[in-house]
């Protein structure tokens, strides 16, 4: 079977679904990072608590505190970099045997796909997670650089260097939870690729609810209108 029969087994809804799941998944993203001032997204709003954070942490003694939230936030990313991995692992061994899954994917879609398209829609599924789980290990790492630093502020708000190593830990925290969320987000939109195995029409509706769920809890939600209360200094 050569490339252009392959291509022919995908219909132009299928490539629709497709252009409109990728659109969406940067989309958000962009939308998400470069919020307006007017009214900031729930992680820009979060980004600033961060670098609040780190001005109360040169004069925060002990730091005991400080230390188990590094900690805690290393530990969630690494979490969800070992489930990256497994899922990795499940997808490939899919992949290797898509017979059982065709049989499930033919009677919720009421049509047998060939095996070819079934380990597209798969790969497209292992493209979202390896993609996560590279940004799932960059912001363990970067959270690990942030420890690095943080353990560099001197404990005294007098000293000269406090001030501007506690802003560059602000930066590298910031960066790193940065990349844990675009890591959270491929993983909605991988689970939102899912659709896709029971066809186009499916593909787009979980496409549109995943990216109505992120919307709603970066602009919308209960928690991003507390965070955007003005009564301690911060906020849209």
């Amino acid at each position: 079977m050569d490339i252009a029969t392959r291509i022919a087994l995908f219909s132009p809804q299928d490539a629709t679904a497709l252009v409109l799941l990728v659109l969406c998944w940067l989309g958000i993203g962009y939308a998400i990072e470069h919020s307006p001032t007017a009214r900031p997204s729930l992680s820009k709003l979060m980004a600033q608590y961060r670098r609040e954070w780190l001005v109360q942490f040169v004069t925060r003694t002990p730091r005991m505190f400080d230390a188990q939230m590094i900690g805690h936030l290393r530990q969630g990313a690494a979490f969800f970099a070992s489930a990256s991995m497994i899922a990795i692992g499940g997808g490939l061994a899919l992949i290797g045997n898509t017979d059982r899954l065709a049989g499930v994917a033919s009677d919720l879609a009421l049509e047998r796909a060939p095996v070819f398209v079934l380990e597209i829609k798969l790969l497209l599924m292992l493209l979202f997670v390896a993609n996560s789980f590279l940004k799932f290990v960059w912001a363990h790492r970067l959270f690990g650089y942030c420890s690095v630093i943080m353990s560099a502020v001197p404990n005294d708000p007098d000293d000269p260097a406090a001030l501007p190593r506690a802003a560059k830990a602000a930066a590298i925290n910031t960066t790193a939870a940065r990349s844990f969320n675009r890591g959270m987000r491929s993983v909605y939109f991988g689970l939102a690729s899912a659709g896709w195995l029971l066809g186009a029409p499916a593909l787009i509706i979980t496409t549109l609810l995943t990216l109505f769920v992120l919307w709603r809890r970066e602009f919308y939600s209960q928690s991003r209108a507390m965070l955007a209360e003005k009564t301690d200094g911060f906020g849209a």
